[in-house]
This record gives structure tokens, C-alpha cells and sequence, in this order.
């Protein structure tokens, strides 16, 4: 019984070392791991700062923030200026209200971005959409650069392209290619993005964040 015992706590311990099995061991060390919790914040509309009676200039400002990998850092700007103590430093960004924000989208403009016979690509400041009725297969995101791989059910004969995209958007470059089965157009971003995917009567839309 003691024997039986010790080679069950054995059996035990060395399935608890194993690595998780949720986790690959190896390989996409390209995407960063992102956890499934959603966190909505509101956004930032405006912050006020008052000074003390002794407040005569202002040295810098150092903004604490959190990366889309969960990591915290700071960014300092000095600044050296004056300031009048009975007045409040504001930091604010100039997003509209719940209601305008919602007539904005409404009257959002999308430029073509390029287009073949059976897909098309447009994009806003950001957002963007393909028009299609081919169905898009798979999508997922990749760094360094920032970009977003979609999938294309359709068999075809396609040669390989590249557009560089000057815009005032956000995708940078855009690449097309051809595989058995599929066709798979790469979406190179500005800078680190998630995204929204949502499915639309013609095609599919992309909201970054």
C-alpha cells in the first residue's frame, strides 16, 4: 500500500511540471500573448490639475500608460514654462460625445484604397472594409509591423501583389497572394492595433483600436 502511494504522489508531481498545455512551447513567438478578458474604458474627454499658491512654472509632465501587451510605462515632455496658479492644467483629447460620435460614423466617408474584379478595399481614419461577396475564411494579427492576415475562400489564378498605400489612414502597405483553394490579402498597419471584426450585406468592416 505505502509503495502504491509513493508511485501515485510521483505520477502527480511530474504532471504538475509539465508546461501548460494551453500554451504552444514553441513557434508564433511573433504574437504577443493577449488575455480573452475585454476591459471597456471610457474615453479620455478632458483631466484637470490645479497647482498650489507656490506654482510659478511648469518643468514637465510625465503621462503613465498602459501598453495593448499590459506593460506600464512613462513618457516625460518638459516643458519650462510659466503658469498662472489660479488657473487648472488641462489634459484632454478631442473625442465628441456618445451622440455626436455616433453621427460621425453615420457620415463616414471610406476612400477606395485598390480593388480587383471580385474585392474591393476601402478605408476611413479608422476603419476599414472590404466589399465582397467571397467569405473570408480566417483573420488574425501579427506585429512587427502591425499587420492583419485575411483569408478568401475562392479558387483562382492570382498573381502576387504589393501596393505601398500613402493615405490619411492607417494601413501603410498592402499585399495580396495567391494559395490552393484561398487568396490572402496582408494589411499593414501605422502603429500597434486591435481590432473589431463585423460582418456587413456586402463585404466585412474593421475597426481598429
Amino acid at each position: 500500500m505505502r509503495i502504491l502511494f509513493t508511485a501515485i504522489l510521483l505520477m502527480a508531481l511530474s504532471l504538475s511540471a509539465r508546461e501548460n498545455p494551453f500554451f504552444p512551447s514553441t513557434g508564433e513567438a511573433d504574437i504577443p500573448f493577449t488575455t480573452n478578458e475585454k476591459e471597456e474604458l471610457l474615453p479620455l474627454k478632458r483631466a484637470a490639475l490645479s497647482f498650489p499658491s507656490t506654482a510659478r512654472t511648469i518643468e514637465s509632465i510625465t503621462v503613465k500608460y498602459k501598453n495593448l501587451d499590459g506593460s506600464i510605462e512613462e513618457k516625460t515632455e518638459n516643458l519650462g514654462n510659466s503658469v498662472d496658479w489660479h488657473l487648472p492644467l488641462f489634459i484632454s483629447q478631442n473625442i465628441a460625445d456618445s451622440t455626436e460620435n455616433k453621427k460621425i460614423k453615420e457620415k463616414e466617408k471610406f476612400k477606395k484604397v485598390a480593388g480587383l474584379k471580385f474585392i474591393t478595399l476601402y478605408e476611413s481614419k479608422k476603419r476599414f472594409k472590404f466589399v465582397t461577396k467571397d467569405k473570408m475564411i480566417r483573420n488574425f494579427l501579427l506585429t512587427k509591423p502591425h499587420r492583419i492576415v485575411c483569408d478568401f475562400k475562392r479558387d483562382i489564378d492570382l498573381r502576387s501583389y504589393e501596393k505601398h498605400i500613402k493615405s490619411s489612414g492607417k494601413i501603410t502597405n498592402l499585399r495580396v497572394g495567391n494559395h490552393k483553394g484561398y487568396y490572402r490579402i496582408v494589411i499593414e498597419l501605422d502603429g500597434s492595433y486591435r481590432y473589431k471584426l463585423r460582418a456587413i450585406d456586402n463585404g466585412y468592416i474593421f475597426s481598429l483600436r
